[in-house]
């Protein structure tokens, strides 16, 4: 599964890239009131027909966390493609994309943002040429 984490690292490091790049938006009292329920959904990503699932989900409103190790013990290959699409998709469509641990992901519509922490400073300190 170590094969797993670094592709969530390629996705994670251009997803902070993008934030560095995207402008801030503000959101209307209007656009925070929605009409319908949000739900949060556990899904099991078993082959990549489920991607075209997560995406109506994504655009329905919904947050999923996806279990990706049912497709990662058939291939590795197709976790790759599918992680890549969703990460395309996400980003066209404004929502946040984050993994959570070695088999799942976190994937939200453009309403709800994922909060990294930042990380801190060596313990140590900052070298000097004191």
């Amino acid at each position: 599964m170590s094969g797993l984490g670094k592709i969530f690292e390629r996705v994670a490091h251009r997803s902070k890239e993008t934030e560095k790049t995207k402008p801030s938006q503000s959101v209307s009292p209007q656009e925070g009131t929605l009409a319908s329920k949000i739900y949060l959904k556990a899904f099991p990503l078993r082959n990549l027909s489920d991607v075209d699932v997560v995406k109506q989900e994504v655009n329905s409103g919904n947050i999923l966390i996806l279990k990706i190790s049912p497709l990662a013990t058939k291939s590795i290959e197709d976790v790759k493609r599918a992680v890549n699409e969703l990460y395309e998709f996400i980003q066209s469509v404004g929502g946040d994309i984050a993994r959570l641990g070695e088999e799942r992901v976190v994937i939200t519509p453009s309403s709800v943002k994922i909060w990294r922490e930042k990380t801190a400073a060596p313990a140590g300190g900052v070298p000097t040429a004191a």
